[in-house]
């Protein structure tokens, strides 16, 4: 039970966060987001869980990507791809299909080009004799 307090107090924090780097005040995101101020502000100091819909309605009203919300949260695991995967999910200038269709094309290219990497083979003994004597 603790765990889920927990999230509820991480996702609240992280929230709390994105608003006050935006510079919009609890009101003015309930009104954007479409959830009571009461309601809202429960969610900030981690009182209450938000479900994946109403994250949904924060980010938005955010403006920020549902998916940041939803592994902050521990709806989502975290995304993989390193830096070029976060520049993608960064992109304020794409939408979301966008952003995905994105990533699922470069993790495919990944996963292909994983795919052909040649196994390292070992060295036979002649192989391994040889880099000996020229080390």
């Amino acid at each position: 039970m603790e765990k889920v307090a927990d999230i509820a107090s991480d996702i609240g924090e992280y929230i709390r966060q994105q608003r006050s780097n935006a510079k919009i005040s609890l009101r003015q995101l309930s009104k954007l987001a479409g959830v009571s101020n009461p309601y809202l502000s429960q969610i900030e100091r981690g009182v209450r869980k938000p479900s994946a819909e109403i994250l949904q309605q924060i980010a938005k009203g955010l403006r920020i990507s549902a998916e940041a919300l939803y592994v902050q949260a521990g709806i989502l695991d975290l995304p993989t791809g390193g830096p070029v995967g976060d520049a993608i999910r960064a992109d304020t200038e794409l939408t979301e299909r966008q952003k995905q269709v994105l990533l699922d094309v470069y993790e495919s290219f990944r996963r292909e080009n994983a795919a052909a990497k040649p196994e390292p083979v070992a060295p036979t003994p002649e192989q391994a004799a040889e880099s000996k004597e020229t080390a």
